[in-house]
């Protein structure tokens, strides 16, 4: 659930296909998407999902794995 929600997000914000992302999916690499992408991507998902992601942990997402991973912690 929560990985169709995340990749669904992020597919929604950079106009793709869901199909063309995965769990090992790179946000910077593979998708291309800037720092203002990747900002706005994760102020969707903390609004999607009612929590709140601190600055030093999203330095460390490289992947939809990383996202996923965190956000399941938190709920």
């Amino acid at each position: 659930m929560v990985y169709e929600k995340v990749r669904f997000i992020i597919a929604d914000h950079l106009g793709l296909d869901e199909e063309k992302i995965s769990l090992d999916t790179t946000i910077t690499e593979d998708l291309e998407a800037d720092s203002l992408d990747a900002v706005e991507i994760i102020m969707a998902i903390e609004d999607e999902f009612s929590i709140e992601i601190p600055d030093e942990q999203v330095e460390n997402f490289v992947s939809l794995r990383d996202i996923v991973e965190y956000v399941e912690t938190q709920l």
